[in-house]
């Protein structure tokens, strides 16, 4: 049984609302954030500039010329109506994209470790890993940055006492109870198990993020010299 659908509202910036509909990783509030942005991205009202779904809040931006007010209403009305806790079951198929990725050696320098520290071999984490279906909760941290929920929580790691200056672009990793994927070189605190070719984010596409929030994903392992071919 569903919990009772609940959500406050504050102000987030002048031009915009936070709807907060929890305070936890938790996968039925990351749907309910979900499924209200596509309810309003269905409606599309003329204020609407643009939205921003994280794991259990959604950040309603506004055209700064518009009343607060009776935006603050509109989205009062939404969250009352009846059926709104139940978009998610209405909502069109998810996307499923594979990700390639290499694991270990110079692609996933922590993979050894962090399999000793879980009491199993880099093997057995690999194929642990890689059976999961993730779910792209929000992307956040840098442009494309997917923080993918759904992971096997025996392979849950604390992250790095001191972060990486340079983590590469592509390296998929685990921090805490998640997984993720770099999308650019960027500093990092997270256990690199390996890397993929796939260009998480590119500005010269028509969607510059490769992946969105409410996507899965599956991790697909693949062998060093096949890392080429299978960007980008």
């Amino acid at each position: 049984m569903n919990r009772p659908f609940v959500c406050d509202i504050e102000a987030l910036a002048d031009d915009a609302w936070l709807l907060r509909f929890g305070d936890q990783l938790d996968p039925q509030l990351n749907d309910r954030v979900h499924a209200v942005a596509r309810r309003l991205d269905q409606l599309k009202p003329d204020w609407l500039r643009g939205l921003v779904p994280a794991f259990a809040s959604l950040g309603v931006f506004f055209d700064p010329v518009a009343d607060p007010a009776r935006i603050h209403e509109e989205l009062l009305a939404l969250l009352a109506m009846d059926e709104t806790p139940a978009i998610g079951a209405s909502a069109p198929a998810p996307r499923t994209i594979e990700i390639p990725v290499v694991y270990g050696g110079e692609f996933g320098p922590d993979l050894v470790a962090a399999a000793a520290e879980l009491q199993m071999s880099p093997q057995q984490l690999i194929s642990r890993h890689a059976s999961g279906m993730y779910t792209v909760a929000m992307i956040g941290f840098a442009p494309g940055f997917p923080y993918l929920a759904g992971l096997d929580p025996a392979l849950a790691l604390p992250r790095l006492a001191t972060p990486r200056a340079r983590v590469a672009a592509g390296s998929v990793a685990i921090g805490g109870a998640q997984t993720g994927i770099y999308p650019r070189e960027s500093p990092g605190g997270w256990r690199l198990l390996g890397r993929t070719p796939k260009v998480l984010f590119d500005p010269t596409r028509a969607t510059p993020s490769l992946l969105l929030p409410g996507d899965r994903v599956r991790f697909v392992a693949i062998e060093a010299d096949q890392f080429a071919d299978a960007g980008p």
